[in-house]
């Protein structure tokens, strides 16, 4: 975190001082003022500086920006990166070369890389924010499979009578499997299993 204690005539020129120090602008920081000064006699006899604490404040996005590039650069990925905000919402997008070294196998290593670029965002962060890290649109190619996926498993489950236990998946696949089959009318879904085993379970409707 930097910080630094800066000294003028008035509390302005203590916090113009202070930001050149920083090289930062005013909306990128808090301003503590210790002591508003004093001009004294005449602006010459008594006269007290005006003392301020500015310190940058941490964006946890662009902290976790920059964890994100770090590590692409050394699986030995040429990415360029978007970063698209909305709300408490992230998305991290990831183009160019070798985007199947980082998507990984079912997005294992895209998964492994959110959930670690999540964690460095919500260390900085002051409020929850929802971090979704994605490589040439591959999460929603996924979530595509996953809905066939569960409308072809639904058709057996109706056919055969029988649980069909689904491979572990993360909670927002989880989720997807769930929304595909919410109105089914003959079919049902569960989880089972705890974090990072835990898988769904697709039951006919008795």
């Amino acid at each position: 975190m930097k910080q630094v204690t800066a000294t003028g005539q008035t509390v302005d020129e203590a916090v113009e001082s202070a930001l050149a120090q920083l090289s930062t602008t005013r909306d990128r920081t808090e301003i503590q003022i210790i002591d508003e000064g004093k001009k004294g006699i005449f602006g010459i006899f008594g006269t007290k500086p005006a003392v301020v604490k500015v310190t940058v404040k941490i964006d946890p996005v662009e902290e976790a920006q920059k964890f994100l590039e770090n590590v692409v650069t050394s699986m030995g990925a040429q990415a360029k990166l978007d970063v698209v905000r909305n709300g408490k919402n992230v998305t991290f997008q990831l183009s160019g070369e070798k985007m199947a070294v980082l998507i990984g196998k079912r997005g294992q290593t895209l998964n492994s890389l959110q959930y670690l670029t999540q964690l460095v965002a919500n260390r900085f962060s002051d409020h929850y924010l929802n971090i979704t890290v994605d490589a040439e649109n591959y999460r929603v190619r996924r979530e595509e499979t996953l809905v066939q996926l569960a409308e072809r498993l639904a058709d057996k489950v109706t056919r055969t009578k029988q649980d069909v236990k689904l491979e572990p998946m993360p909670s927002y696949e989880r989720k997807v499997i769930h929304t595909a089959l919410a109105d089914h009318a003959k079919v049902k879904t569960s989880s089972s299993g705890s974090d990072p085993n835990r898988y769904i379970v697709i039951s006919p409707v008795k």
